[in-house]
Parts: structure tokens; sequence; C-alpha cells
């Protein structure tokens, strides 16, 4: 296993056990710390391993992370409008 699969998967169990302390801003502030370290580290995953392990490593963090996404959506949706 690569070293960037190694830190994806530290990154995913270090996102599990903060979605289980108590937060008073809804883990929002947790969130953008994680956001900051896995865009990098995505990247890193993409050169190590390809597009098919970075898909899946997305997919992972999409799910833990899931309330930004649907933010994001949202967002791009009303700024492009709907099709």
């Amino acid at each position: 296993m690569s070293l960037s699969l190694i830190l994806a998967l530290v990154w995913l169990v270090v996102a599990n056990l903060i979605a289980f302390l108590p937060s008073k801003d809804h883990h929002w502030r947790n969130a953008y710390v994680l956001i900051a370290v896995g865009i990098p580290l995505v990247g890193f995953v993409a050169y190590e391993n390809g597009v098919l392990i970075v898909a899946i490593v997305l997919i992972a963090a999409m799910s833990i992370l899931r309330w930004p996404v649907i933010y994001l959506s949202r967002w791009l949706r009303g700024l492009f409008g709907r099709a």
C-alpha cells in the first residue's frame, strides 16, 4: 500500500473520530480543516495511484463531509441555474 493511501485512510479515521466529539458549531470548523488537508491529499493519491483509486477516495471523503458537498452543489445550482 502506498504512502498516499495510508495517509488517506488515516484522514478517514480521524474524520470519523472527530464526528464522535460534541461541537457547538456542528463541526463546521473541523470540516474546514479536513477539507484543507484533504484536497492536497486527494492530489497526492491521484499522483501515486491513478484515477480509479482517487475516485474511491473522493466518494469516501464526500460521504463523510456530505453537508459541505450539498451546500456546494446548491450554490453551484443557484449560480448556473437549472438547465
